[in-house]
């Protein structure tokens, strides 16, 4: 994640500040120009375009900024909002409460995709766009599945309950479960079906896909099955990044491209805060330098997978300095490598 700035007095500004933390300025994210930028009256013009602050900026403290000359369809919100095809109810209250750590998720993943250079094209705009579904189980009752179909992502508002997702974590056998993990995972799958599967992606990636990752059309429900009866196979963490990536290629490929999101953001965190490894400089034998770069796009996956290799050992000694697990616990085997190169390949060549 970039490391923004303060227009006014140039100090940091998070990610999710509406104003900055130093010398109180309104500022609102401007998605084009990944920029904070100050405001007069909840409103800028930037290159003769007025942007005013998102309609959810007060129920869901969004920071970003809307586009006036948007399609009257996105309904005054910014890109990341105008995606919520459905939400709860306004009297839903408890739900509603947990929209905000959805939606600042949401906006994550969203700024994300952008900085890669992969299309967000809304459920608004064309059939089959991108759209989520952030609904409620537990204030509802009814029965939410997580998942994607045709081009709507379904998230259920429970996930983020602390205790509910540690528990399901535990029960599952999961090292790691995050809601960011949960739209990353599932933004892999929406982004298989349009890169890959279909259009010009089928002929320039399917066979490739295929050979790394399984024939995708391999019965899901007949794998889901076997997946929760057997479990995953012995032996697995010699070809797959999790136990769930065992279960259907489709999974395979949704589990390595949210991998691929978190390692990305992680360096590009790091990068931001002026992290560099000086091999002569630590106590264990470093073999050079690692300064993340400002761009992996024209690098191979090779170099930016070494490169995770020593930062996330940094961050693993800080996460079990302060007495919790590992940040990132996981190994890369060459066979994961390779699924994560693909990955990378699909996305440089979408950018």
């Amino acid at each position: 994640m970039r490391a923004f700035v303060c227009p006014v007095c140039h100090n940091f500004v998070p990610f999710e500040r509406a104003e900055c933390l130093s010398c109180g300025t309104a500022l609102g994210l401007h998605l084009p120009s990944r920029s904070m930028v100050a405001l007069a009256d909840r409103a800028a013009v930037l290159d003769g375009v007025r942007w005013t602050r998102c309609t959810q900026s007060g129920p869901l403290a969004c920071n970003w900024l809307a586009s006036e000359a948007t399609d009257v369809a996105a309904r005054g919100r910014c890109l990341a909002h105008s995606l919520i095809r459905r939400e709860p109810a306004p009297d839903d209250t408890i739900a509603r409460e947990k929209m905000l750590p959805a939606t600042l998720a949401l906006r994550r993943l969203v700024y994300q995709l952008a900085e890669l250079g992969l299309p967000v094209d809304p459920y608004w705009r064309r059939v089959g766009g991108l759209a989520f579904d952030l609904l409620s189980s537990f204030s509802t009752g009814e029965r939410i599945t997580i998942g994607h179909a045709n081009g709507v992502i379904t998230i259920d508002l429970v996930e983020s309950l602390d205790a509910y997702r540690e528990s399901l974590r535990v029960r599952l056998g999961e090292p790691y479960r995050t809601v960011l993990g949960h739209f990353r995972h599932e933004a892999g799958h929406y982004y298989q079906n349009i890169l890959v599967e279909t259009g010009d992606g089928a002929r320039r990636h399917l066979a490739r896909c295929r050979e790394l990752f399984g024939d995708e059309r391999a019965s899901y429900a007949d794998a889901l099955a076997r997946h929760y009866e057997r479990g995953a196979p012995a032996g697995w963490q010699a070809s797959f990044i999790s136990e769930y990536a065992t279960m259907h290629p489709w999974e395979d490929f949704a589990e390595c491209f949210a991998h691929y999101l978190h390692i990305t953001d992680t360096i590009d965190t790091s990068r931001e805060a002026g992290m560099v490894l000086h091999a002569d400089r630590v106590r264990f034998a470093a073999p050079r330098d690692v300064v993340p770069l400002e761009s992996y796009t024209e690098a191979p996956i090779d170099q930016l997978l070494d490169d995770w290799k020593w930062i996330s050992l940094f961050f693993n000694r800080v996460n079990t300095a302060m007495g919790k697990g590992p940040l990132y616990p996981f190994q890369i085997s060459q066979p994961v490598a390779d699924k994560l190169g693909f990955v990378h390949t699909v996305v440089r060549a979408t950018a």
